[in-house]
């Protein structure tokens, strides 16, 4: 596993995100959870503070929190004007501006930076990328994709999201992925094909309460049990 500095573009989520996205309720948050590809995301942080028992796993996290911090600093402009340039993708309704989204975003990072060092002493986050989990099997009751499988669709391969699904599927009980269109909002080319690859199992497409980007309003949730 290798990651360079100048690939990573920092963006984080926060708790409440989380939580609507992934329609996680009461239960749920007191499950074991792994976070696949959470960045820095605050969801950990806040969880854990919370009695949470939740893991996340990002080739990230192999760089020191100073690197990180940089880095969001560096980049932060970059990603808010590319929203900017593509803002008619994104549904303004309860985020309200660009530059609410940009507090919203930067404050899940703080919190996130915050946690980074000690969380990382204590085994809550984990360097690493998928489709290799090393993790032993039945580790968690669930695992979470938040905008990387399906999303990047036109950079990762099918095989790539199969084995990466099925990875998870090996470590956890449930899998959630949100969202399920691609970078232009449009249906992953992959769902329909990885729904019939793992229709053994009980596989839906949940409406949740939360929708950002027009039409992101679905998790896949599958389970083995």
């Amino acid at each position: 596993m290798s990651i360079k500095y100048e690939q990573v573009f920092p963006w984080g989520r926060n708790f409440d995100e989380y939580c609507h996205m992934f329609d996680l309720n009461k239960a749920d948050l007191h499950k074991k959870i792994l976070g696949c590809g959470d960045g820095p995301a605050s969801f950990n942080a806040e969880c854990n503070a919370s009695d949470g028992k939740v893991v996340s796993f990002d080739p990230i996290y192999e760089m020191s929190k100073e690197q990180l911090s940089k880095r969001i600093d560096e980049t932060f402009k970059t990603v808010i004007d590319q929203t900017i340039k593509n803002q008619d993708k994104f549904l303004w309704n309860k985020i309200k501006s660009i530059e609410e989204l940009g507090k919203i975003r930067m404050n899940a990072m703080k919190a996130f930076l915050e946690d980074f060092e000690t969380g990382k002493s204590k085994g809550s986050y984990i360097a690493g990328a998928l489709p290799a989990l090393p993790f032993e099997n039945d580790s968690f009751d669930i695992a979470l994709s938040s905008h990387f499988l399906f999303l990047y669709s036109d950079n990762l391969t099918y095989d790539f999201h199969e084995a990466a699904i099925g990875e998870m599927l090996r470590v956890a009980k449930e899998v959630r992925i949100f969202p399920l269109l691609d970078v232009n909002a449009r249906q992953s080319s992959y769902l329909k094909k990885i729904i019939v690859h793992f229709k053994g199992l009980k596989i839906e497409t949940r409406k949740v309460d939360y929708e950002f980007q027009i039409g992101g309003n679905e998790v896949l949730i599958i389970s083995n049990v």
